[in-house]
C-alpha cells in the first residue's frame, strides 16, 4: 500500500534543502515566520538556483498571520507552490489570500476538542490541512506528538472535504510505522529529522521510507 506523502519542513540552510530534495520528498517547506527555523525568501531563491526541484516535488512557505504585505514582498522575491497558514487567519482572509496570489493554502489546525469542528470552517476555502499539537506559546515545530488516536478523525474530515490532511508534531522514525498505520494523507515532519539542529540524511531516509527504526539512529 502506498504510505502517506512526505513533508520536511524547516529546511534552514541550503545542505539541509539538498538532503531533503534528494530523498525525493513531494513537499519540501520553509518557515518564513519568526522562528528557530526562519528563512529569508532570498535564501529560498538561492537554494533552488543550485537545487533544481524534480517534478513531482513542491515548496511550502510557511506563514503565521501574515500580512498582505508580507506574502507580496515574499512572492516577488521567490516563487513557492503552496502556501501553509499557521496562525489564526480567518475565512475571509484566506479567501483574500487566494485571490490575490493564486496559489493553493493549507490551514494549520491545532488539535483539541473542536479542532474538527474548526476544519469545517474552512471547508471549501482551502486546499489542504495539517493538524499539529497544541503547544502554549508555540504555533508550531515544538517537536511535541498528540494523541494519535485521533488521527483517524481527521483524516476521515479531510477526506470528506475532499482535501489531504497531513499530521504534524512529534514524528521520528522510531514512530513514523505508528502514525503511518492510521493511513494519513501526509506527514509533516520537522525536528524528527534533525540531528544537532541539522538535516540528518539517514532520518529523512526513515521518515520518507517510512521505517519505524533504523539501528543507527539515536
Amino acid at each position: 500500500m502506498k504510505g502517506p506523502m512526505v513533508k520536511l519542513c524547516g529546511n534552514k540552510s541550503l545542505e539541509d534543502f539538498q538532503k531533503s530534495q534528494a530523498s525525493g520528498a513531494p513537499y519540501l517547506g520553509v518557515i518564513f515566520a519568526e522562528s528557530k527555523r526562519q528563512v529569508l525568501p532570498e535564501h529560498l531563491a538561492s537554494w533552488l538556483e543550485q537545487t533544481p526541484l524534480n517534478d513531482d516535488q513542491s515548496t511550502v512557505g510557511v506563514f503565521v498571520n501574515p500580512t498582505m504585505n508580507e506574502l507580496d514582498t515574499t512572492l516577488h522575491l521567490v516563487d513557492i507552490d503552496i502556501i501553509q497558514l499557521h496562525g489564526r487567519e480567518t475565512v475571509v482572509e484566506i479567501l483574500h489570500i487566494k485571490e490575490q496570489f493564486g496559489l493553493p493554502v493549507w490551514k494549520a489546525i491545532h488539535h483539541s476538542d473542536n479542532a474538527i469542528e474548526m476544519m469545517r470552517l474552512y471547508q471549501g476555502v482551502v486546499d489542504g490541512f495539517v493538524v499539529d499539537a497544541n503547544v502554549k506559546g508555540a504555533w508550531g515545530g515544538s517537536g511535541k506528538q498528540f494523541d494519535w488516536n485521533a488521527v483517524p478523525g481527521y483524516i476521515e474530515e479531510g477526506r470528506r472535504q475532499g482535501v489531504p490532511c497531513f499530521i504534524a508534531g512529534g514524528i521520528t522514525p522510531k514512530n513514523v510505522k505508528q502514525l503511518n498505520s492510521y493511513n494519513p494523507d501526509g506527514i509533516d515532519v520537522s525536528s524528527g529529522t534533525e540531528t544537532n539542529g541539522q538535516k540528518d540524511g539517514v532520518k529523512i531516509e526513515a521518515i520518507v521510507r517510512g521505517k519505524n527504526h533504523v539501528s543507527n539512529i539515536s
